[in-house]
């Protein structure tokens, strides 16, 4: 079998039903990710610390760095890699605490830069990008077969589907694909056929066992099974399938149908983390040349770089087809040259191959669906105009810079009337180039998609991504002033103050789940519609840790270029609140109800007559269950409470320190410290 896997889905966050929000997860007591020389969690005094704290809410930023990277606080596997959570028992995007996404390896890098910031002190911030390169590049070893690739057939046609039960899709080599532009001029470039870019998961303790015996860290994958397919109703499955778990052809044909089946490797990437990483990049390289350091971390951020170049496979169509108006797969132009490129971040990019190097074969994918929550203006700004990141590729920073125009048009398109971002838009209706409903809005021939990628919970009515995404526009506000930049964060911080609330003992809440209506009126660049018909309402509020970290991070770069006296007083409420009222001995954590848990018990789709078995001896057949196929949960510490809430008892509660979360209140407190104070 010569093609892609399924439909990869590589948010790592992607969140309960029950608590529409990007989620992002431990307990190892022996490696610091970049040196182990930090003192105990409490102390004041820091490894590195060339001077003390400037201000109150630096000090806070150490004290909350001790707290993470104390190996005694279980954040850190014994190889220095952040896993999601703290906690094992959590099913969120990643469906068990020990695994470790991009997400989280962008956000240890961005840790880093920020304590170089802090302290003067560069090699955890460098040991910090050799450890996510170490652990979650694919090695050449990992994809072997990237010379067999023929850029001008870069993949076979399959269609994506609805529903779980209608996989595994079959291939079509009927349905002609475009020709991929990068892959010549990045060999060129770099001198070599592999993809320099992070797969998006990683069972990091090896609790699946996919790895084999003693093998940890493992690359793994989840979703591929359509825009229906919920994290609870996945087959976890290894990137480097050699049949030797699963069924006869390993779990291939569980996602994709084909004749015969060839052992194979396989890769899909988040670009949201990648360009996370590059966004620290350009910060740690700033903050170090202020400094008279930036020799220190030059090597690194040419890597970043080099990641940025690579990762313009996010900005293509999936088959490399022409962008716009596509609605039939027969009849979408395959492309040509760059007029396959949306130059928006999509939502994934993927590669893979054969393992057997005798007959070697290779593939790649761009995306054709991409969100709002993902794009990062930040990081095009930097790949574009900031000289040491500029890519090594011939036209690499040209790409970044229509990016750059492109991703804040996108903003503008999917802006609602109230100020809130809607969701996004595809180059391919169902993820098969479907005919899209009469009517629908478009955005340079692609269609508006209220919910991207991923139904069950729609994708856009989490609060998260506006602050994510809103963060990064931020960032570039401040550091370029750019009126369409501004313009944008005027009407969406105006709509999110009226929606916050802070109470007289400090605490604290924001919206959490979003409920959208209607649509954004057709882009027209040279007059943008005012979508007086796209709307946006609060389902409910939440005081959630990691988002209020990542929103009030938006504010404060907001308010430092604005001088948005409103956005200033409310990031400093949101990081007092969360310091007052929300601090335990392992970081800043409120506690959750779990009621989503009870779809441990939801069937996972397997063909009639199709069987196998996981590595623990777990058998895979049509009464699967999600916790059929993960019977090690039965064995953790904290399945009593959901073994109960299962027999009929109460809601489980439980308090979760994701790393991500942690980060990004400590980024916050940083930034607030060296902006507003």
């Amino acid at each position: 079998m010569r093609a892609f896997p399924g439909s990869p889905e590589p948010d790592e966050s992607r969140p309960p039903l029950s608590r529409r929000r990007l989620l992002a997860i431990g307990a190892a007591a022996v490696a610091v990710p970049a040196t182990a020389s930090l003192t105990s969690a409490g102390q004041t005094a820091h490894a590195g610390e060339a001077r003390a704290a400037a201000n109150e809410y630096e000090q806070r930023f150490l004290d909350l760095y001790a707290k993470i990277t104390n190996p005694a606080n279980g954040y850190f596997s014994p190889e220095g890699i952040p896993y999601h959570s703290v906690e094992t028992l959590i099913v969120e995007a990643p469906d068990h605490g020990h695994e470790t996404t991009s997400e989280a390896y962008s956000y240890l890098i961005w840790l880093q830069a920020m304590y170089g910031k802090v302290t003067g002190d560069w090699s955890r911030f460098n040991a910090a990008w050799e450890t996510m390169e170490k652990f979650m590049i694919p090695t050449r070893a990992d994809q072997p077969t990237n010379s067999f690739y023929n850029p001008s057939k870069p993949a076979t046609y399959a269609p994506e589907w609805d529903q779980p039960s209608q996989y595994p899709a079959r291939l079509d080599p009927s349905v002609a694909v475009g020709a991929d532009p990068l892959a010549a001029e990045l060999r060129s470039a770099y001198g070599t056929d592999d993809v320099y870019g992070m797969h998006w998961l990683q069972d990091v303790d090896n609790t699946y066992g996919l790895g084999g015996s003693g093998t940890p860290p493992t690359y793994i994958n989840t979703f591929q099974r359509g825009s229906q397919e919920s994290v609870w109703e996945t087959v976890t499955q290894p990137c480097r399938d050699a049949f030797t778990y699963g069924g006869r052809n390993g779990y291939l044909d569980l996602f994709t149908g084909d004749s015969s089946y060839a052992k194979q490797w396989k890769f899909t990437n988040a670009p949201d983390a990648d360009a996370r990483a590059v966004q620290a990049a350009y910060w740690a390289h700033k903050w170090a040349s202020a400094q008279g350091k930036a020799g220190q971390v030059a090597a690194t951020v040419a890597k970043a770089a080099k990641m940025g170049d690579y990762l313009r496979y996010a900005l293509f169509d999936k088959y490399f087809k022409k962008v716009g108006d596509c609605t039939s797969p027969s009849g979408c132009a395959p492309g040509s040259g760059k007029n396959s490129s949306h130059y928006l971040l999509s939502w994934y990019y993927a590669w893979g191959g054969a393992l057997d190097t005798s007959a070697g074969w290779a593939w790649r994918i761009g995306c054709s669906h991409s969100h709002g929550g993902y794009q990062n203006p930040l990081a095009a700004y930097a790949l574009s105009s900031y000289a040491a990141l500029a890519p090594r590729s011939a036209t690499g920073r040209a790409d970044w810079r229509q990016s750059l125009t492109r991703q804040l048009e996108f903003y503008r398109w999917l802006q609602s009337a109230e100020g809130a971002i809607a969701g996004g838009a595809t180059n391919s209706w169902q993820g098969r180039y479907a005919q899209p409903p009469a009517g629908t809005p478009t955005f340079y021939g692609m269609y508006y998609d209220e919910k991207p990628v991923y139904h069950d919970p729609p994708s856009n009515q989490w609060f998260g991504f506006q602050a994510w995404s809103m963060e990064r526009v931020a960032e570039y506000y401040h550091q370029t002033g750019a009126a369409d930049a501004k313009a944008v964060l005027d009407k969406w911080v105006t709509w999110a103050l009226s929606e916050t609330r802070v109470a007289a003992d400090g605490t604290y809440s924001f919206p959490s789940t979003l409920r959208w209506s209607g649509a954004p009126d057709t882009w027209n660049p040279a007059n943008p519609g005012r979508n007086s018909g796209l709307h946006v309402s609060v389902v409910d509020r939440t005081n959630d840790v990691g988002v209020a970290g990542a929103y009030a991070r938006t504010l404060v770069y907001y308010a430092a270029k604005s001088g948005h006296a409103a956005a200033k007083r409310t990031a400093k409420a949101l990081l007092d609140g969360m310091w007052t009222h929300h601090q335990d001995a392992r970081g800043i954590a409120v506690p959750e109800q779990r009621a989503d848990f009870s779809r441990f018990k939801d069937a996972v789709y397997v063909p009639s007559g199709w069987s196998g078995t996981m590595p623990n001896g777990d058998p895979i057949n049509a009464s699967s269950t999600f916790l059929s196929i993960r019977s090690f949960y039965k064995k953790d510490p904290d399945w009593p409470k959901v073994e109960a809430y299962l027999a009929g008892g109460a809601v489980p509660t439980f308090t979760y320190h994701r790393f991500w979360a942690q980060a990004d209140i400590a980024l916050a407190l940083g930034a607030y410290a060296e902006l507003l104070v």
